[in-house]
């Protein structure tokens, strides 16, 4: 029988819970990815002036890949105070600190104005924003995956998913509808200042939202045991998460970087590189390459449930495995429809390839939380998601930019991202299906071996 703390909650408080996930993540990659557009559209010309057109390209999208390189950090800083407070408390933290920097970028001075002063603010506003990114991850996705129902747990869990299309659309809506309602010189002038603006509205409704649920239940009894066991045995100082993470869950920390390879380049090479590839060497416009991610996101955020719910009935893997497949597969004819320059085959390509990267980020959620113990569940899953954005995500772009320029070519970067794809395909096809575990376990077997041989010196609790 389920105890008081793990009982299942009502539907009304589980439709809470995800709905303060999900309106929470949403805001923060709205932030995140407004910060992607504008590096492909107007930071170039207004932060790094005087530059061969894909020079500045390289260098702002060199600011964007700052912001990936602080998330390791904020995933180590927020899953450890996660793992010891709780998961809501940082929730909040890092929502107000992603949206007080994204709305100071909206503030910046231009190079015009302050000179270089003014790439070095917009390089630190992204390192607050990466620092706070990769602490929203892992504690909006614990949040649901700690509440929801065991048996549809792919399914709620990959709702906070969600919170990426849907924040990549309303970026990009905002963005497309500035570009159709403007010229491109009031764009560039104050135009772009605009989407920033808005995130200091948005985060006082997520933050009203976010402070309204409960911390998570699993949590709360972990901690309450391992409160116990302290008492118990006379142990007062507790071992931080991520020492524990890396000394019994090092393996399925690997497996998370390499599951995140495949995921993290595509997902960056079609929704922020397109932006430059199809107006470049397509020669596609602005406002035609906005549409199409526009388009593609809703759909992107439609079939991501979809996916969940696929993963609670067949396993974790096997939907992960057909996506990082689908999406190395998908590569030379996504660049040849986008080479056409026509919408509907834009539209075509950017679809497909997003349709296929839900396969691996909707269950992603549920897989991650199904790997870590419960009071090491928030550094584990960080980590593992946030130190592969490093090598993945942050330079997606930028690799993909400098490729071409070198090449001229669409070739070369195809190549790229079917190279992460088989790294994916090998790192998840070695895991173990983790679909039916029990995340209110208080110790996974390895740990409670490991207490058992050293029980004084640490405590392992899930």
């Amino acid at each position: 029988m389920a105890s008081a703390a793990t009982a299942p909650p009502t539907p009304a408080s589980l439709k809470r819970i995800v709905a303060a996930s999900l309106i929470g993540t949403t805001i923060e990659w709205y932030d995140f990815f407004l910060y992607g557009s504008a590096a492909a559209l107007v930071f170039n010309k207004l932060f790094f002036p005087g530059s061969d057109p894909l020079v500045g390209t390289l260098l702002s999208f060199l600011t964007y890949a700052v912001g990936f390189a602080a998330r390791p950090l904020g995933a180590l800083v927020f899953g450890h105070y996660g793992d010891r407070l709780g998961r809501k408390k940082l929730l909040v933290l890092s929502l107000l600190m992603m949206g007080g920097a994204t709305f100071a970028i909206g503030l910046l001075p231009t190079y015009a104005t302050v000179g270089a002063a003014a790439p070095v603010l917009l390089t630190v506003l992204r390192l607050v924003q990466g620092f706070a990114l990769g602490g929203e991850w892992g504690g909006a996705v614990l949040l649901v995956s700690e509440h929801g129902d065991a048996a549809r747990r792919g399914f709620w869990a990959s709702w906070p998913q969600t919170g990426a299309p849907a924040g990549q659309l309303l970026a990009t809506g905002v963005l497309s509808a500035l570009t159709a309602l403007i010229s491109d010189a009031q764009f560039t002038s104050w135009g772009w200042r605009i989407p920033f603006l808005l995130s200091g509205v948005l985060v006082m409704v997520g933050l009203w939202i976010r402070l309204s649920v409960d911390e998570s239940p699993v949590f709360k009894e972990a901690l309450a045991r391992a409160e116990a066991r302290k008492a118990e045995e006379g142990v007062t100082v507790e071992k931080m998460p991520l020492v524990a993470v890396l000394r019994h869950h090092w393996r399925d920390v690997l497996v998370a970087i390499g599951a995140r390879m495949a995921e993290n380049i595509s997902y960056y090479v079609i929704t922020a590189f397109i932006l430059v590839y199809a107006t470049t060497s397509a020669g596609v416009s602005k406002q035609t390459a906005l549409n199409a991610v526009l388009i593609a996101s809703a759909v992107h955020f439609a079939v991501i449930p979809a996916w969940g719910a696929l993963s609670d009935r067949i396993g974790r893997r096997p939907v992960y495995l057909l996506g990082a497949a689908g999406v190395g597969l998908w590569m030379f004819p996504f660049f040849s429809l986008v080479d056409t320059a026509t919408f509907g085959n834009l539209i075509l390509a950017v679809t497909v390839g997003l349709v296929l990267h839900g396969a691996m980020y909707a269950p992603q959620a549920a897989f991650f939380s199904e790997m870590f113990a419960t009071r090491m569940r928030y550094s584990g899953a960080s980590i593992g998601a946030q130190f592969a954005s490093v090598a993945a995500g942050a330079p997606a772009p930028l690799i993909a930019t400098a490729l071409l320029a070198d090449y001229d070519s669409s070739t070369p970067i195809s190549l790229y991202v079917i190279a992460a794809a088989l790294l994916t395909l090998l790192a998840v096809g070695v895991a173990k299906e983790t679909r039916h575990r029990d995340l209110a376990d208080v110790e996974t077997a390895d740990t409670a071996s490991a207490a058992t041989a050293d029980r004084r010196a640490d405590v392992h609790s899930v």
